[in-house]
């Protein structure tokens, strides 16, 4: 498996690019609330600066990327059949509740719509499955689902013009092809899946409604995606915060949700993923009032804790997907599947204090910056297993994947940086179900993330990485 080489280039030759590339983000939106500006979070056009990217997009195995293509549909399958099983849900993160409060308040609103048998007839799921090239195996593995925020798909998309824009400029002395940059609809396709939920949902004046955070430097992202659905069919997408909606909402007798006394059919979470979404019992409770309506989720209470770090360890041990998937789906899902471990594993905790370099030790959160590596994880197992208890459900252990370094050319804040790098292929899949009928089910689109390879965490908006988009090659 060769990862190959972006092409090497002169100082000066990268830096001329550089500017040619940071003038076409201004130009075409390819752009983040600048952090030096703290307007730049709350009110749109203000601070801005492009967003960090790759120079040249990273070589990437043909064979690999259609792997990655392929198991899209079959994982947002995965995760609509997994979500129909309550009981199953409930009793695989039992005991992660009883040590995380964050899982345990979504367990309890999930519980609340199991007891009053909480039609969800609508189901909307748009999901990012991340993956990495091990260079240690020779395989494509999977670094987690993601069922809730997808980001990127907005700005994703762009990169990808951007490469190809920039390989037609400059490719003839850089031996490259902007064809072998894969087209990336990631922004249309997910619009169009939000805007066929609207329409299933069947009443005209109605909104969707994007939940965000307070302030959102990566605003542009999500406004890519207002701006298709208002362009393409004529919706209207309203922005709303979490206290916003328990301050302004209300469900009516028939199930419908109003907010500001605008009707919503569909309610796309670009927030409460985390715990620091929800500071007040008011956002738990805009939360409730949301999963209550009849109003499209994207996702659901129960498509949200599928994509916990807990199931997707659960669903790699022996004979459970047999539960939810066709026997030749459940070869293609297993030969992606890292080494994933429950800390009940005495044997493995062990392995994992005397090397901690081949493990990562992940918490039941999303966005980065969270997870736990090298003689921090040592500390923290040792730590863990002193305090006894149940303090380790709050934990998985994971197989550390060995991605190959390959010099890059990182671009952030108008200086372009070189060095070593390793980068992550996140694809994204879109599923609509109303009632057995199956409306869509495909792959639409990619996320590729670059960082430099002395960096342990991947997200792009944490700071740790840059956007980049696929170059592919024939091994």
């Amino acid at each position: 498996m060769s990862a190959a080489m972006p092409p090497a280039m002169d100082p000066a030759a990268a830096g001329e690019m550089a500017r040619e590339a940071a003038a076409w983000c201004s130009l075409h939106g390819l752009v983040v609330g600048d952090r030096a500006d703290q307007r730049s979070a709350t009110v749109p056009g203000v601070g801005l600066v492009h967003a960090p990217f790759s120079l040249l997009p990273a070589h990437f195995p043909e064979s690999f990327w259609r792997q990655a293509c392929e198991l899209a549909p079959v994982f947002n399958e995965l995760v609509d059949h997994v979500s129909m099983d309550g009981n199953f849900l409930q009793n695989a993160l039992s005991k992660t509740r009883q040590v995380d409060d964050f899982t345990s308040r979504l367990l309890e609103i999930h519980r609340k719509m199991m007891e009053i048998n909480k039609e969800e007839n609508i189901r909307l799921g748009l999901h990012r499955s991340d993956y990495m090239l091990d260079s240690e195996t020779s395989s494509l593995l999977q670094i987690e689902l993601n069922t809730i925020s997808a980001s990127f798909p907005g700005l994703g998309s762009l990169v990808s013009d951007l490469h190809r824009s920039l390989i037609k400029q400059y490719g003839t002395s850089l031996s490259l092809e902007h064809k072998r940059v894969p087209a990336n609809a990631a922004s249309t396709q997910f619009s169009e899946a939000l805007a066929q939920a609207w329409s299933e949902f069947n009443i005209d004046s109605a909104v969707i409604m994007m939940i965000v955070q307070p302030e959102e430097r990566n605003m542009y992202d999500q406004y890519w995606l207002s701006k298709h659905l208002q362009d393409s069919h004529g919706i209207t997408t309203i922005r709303k915060t979490l206290s916003q909606v328990e301050a302004e909402g209300q469900v009516l007798p028939d199930g419908t949700l109003l907010v500001g006394g605008q009707k919503v059919a569909v309610v796309y979470f670009r927030a409460g993923y985390a715990p620091n979404d929800y500071p007040s019992e008011a956002e738990w409770s805009a939360r409730l009032m949301m999963e209550q309506s009849s109003a499209v989720k994207c996702p659901s209470i129960s498509y949200h804790l599928v994509g916990t770090k807990k199931i997707q360890q659960e669903l790699a041990k022996p004979n459970v997907l047999e539960r939810f998937l066709k026997s030749e789906e459940i070869d293609k899902v297993r030969k992606c599947f890292a080494g994933l471990w429950s800390l009940d594993d005495e044997y493995i905790i062990k392995t994992a204090v005397e090397k901690p370099e081949l493990f990562v030790l992940k918490p039941q959160r999303e966005g980065g910056g969270n997870n736990i590596y090298g003689l921090d994880l040592r500390e923290t197992l040792v730590r863990l297993q002193k305090e006894g208890g149940d303090a380790l459900a709050a934990y998985i252990l994971m197989q550390r994947i060995f991605p190959k370094a390959s010099p890059a050319y990182l671009v952030r804040g108008g200086v372009c940086h070189e060095g070593l790098a390793i980068s992550e292929l996140g694809i994204y899949g879109a599923y609509l179900r109303n009632k057995d009928k199956v409306v869509i089910n495909e792959q639409c689109g990619y996320l590729m993330r670059t960082k430099v390879s002395s960096s342990d965490e991947g997200g792009v908006a944490a700071g740790f990485a840059v956007l980049d988009s696929l170059y592919l090659t024939g091994k």
